[in-house]
């Protein structure tokens, strides 16, 4: 079950579990769209990898009991700001790699 974090890693900026704006990495590594691609060049600050769209759990009982009311959102706000030189520094040599080949 992924860990749906509550707000942008970066900005801090609300991702409430309906967002459609919160882009998530392999290792869950939440942030808002805006920061993907205007800060981070989706490129993972924290592993390097590329950036998906959060997938969003069903707000409502639809099969069993996979939906929020079993699986409730994180509420542990992860707010780490990411140092833009160092990030240009770190990418400059991988963000053109296609994300298969990172």
């Amino acid at each position: 079950m992924l860990e749906l974090r509550p707000t942008c890693e970066n900005c801090n900026k609300s991702l409430p579990p309906e967002s459609t704006e919160a882009m998530i990495c392999a290792f869950e590594c939440t942030f808002c769209r805006s920061c993907v691609e205007k800060v981070l060049s989706n490129v993972c600050p924290n592993c390097g990898g590329g950036f998906v769209p959060k997938p969003i759990l069903p707000g409502i009982k639809l099969n069993n009991d996979n939906y929020l009311g079993k699986y409730p959102a994180s509420e542990k706000i992860k707010h780490r700001p990411v140092d833009v030189e160092k990030h240009r520094e770190f990418i400059k040599n991988i963000k053109y790699v296609p994300l298969e080949r990172r």
